[in-house]
């Protein structure tokens, strides 16, 4: 146990020590809260710049069991009323090719799919190298943010052009702070 310790501890010491990330500053850290398509906030999901992309951080419950895609996309908008129509198509930081088994892609929103088990909870980490939260064309904080949207069944991982995961469930709206 104290050799894991010491092991996480050196690898975070490390990525800090990164280019890009000043010693004695975090790495920047987006925060919001999830909400499904009736508006009851289902938890919160946080996002943190890395020096190989951005990790997404969940902790939610109230969600149906299974497994559900789970994508960054284009516009930083969570209307529940419109059931998350308002978020956009998925985020693609230039590649236009959707799926992680699709040649040319993945979108840069692409994420892999999530399991939900019977008790509703989603807590997961998953290291997204598609996107930054650093200005730029894979930036998903630009311009209007993003939302992080999860939907009713599991991404095919290759139909165009967003994976036929069905219906949306639940949004997130992740923005630069002002």
């Amino acid at each position: 146990m104290v050799r894991t310790s010491r092991l996480v501890l050196a690898l975070g010491a490390s990525l800090l020590a990164a280019p890009g990330f000043a010693a004695d500053a975090p790495p920047p850290v987006l925060r919001a809260e999830v909400v499904g398509v009736d508006g009851k906030p289902l938890g919160t999901v946080s996002v943190q710049q890395t020096p190989a992309g951005v990790l997404v951080t969940t902790d939610l419950k109230g969600l149906p069991e299974g497994d559900h895609g789970f994508h960054f996309h284009e516009k930083g908008l969570c209307d529940a009323a419109g059931k998350f129509a308002s978020a956009g198509g998925h985020f693609t930081a230039g590649d236009p090719v959707h799926g992680l088994m699709s040649m040319g892609g993945p979108h840069g929103g692409d994420m892999p799919n999530q399991h939900v088990g019977p008790d509703g909870v989603l807590k997961v980490q998953v290291l997204n190298t598609g996107v930054t939260i650093a200005p730029g064309s894979k930036s998903i904080v630009d311009a209007d943010g993003t939302a992080l949207v999860i939907h009713a069944n599991a991404d095919d991982y290759t139909s165009q052009p967003a994976g036929n995961a069905g219906g949306r469930i639940a949004c997130a709206v992740l923005s630069a702070p002002k």
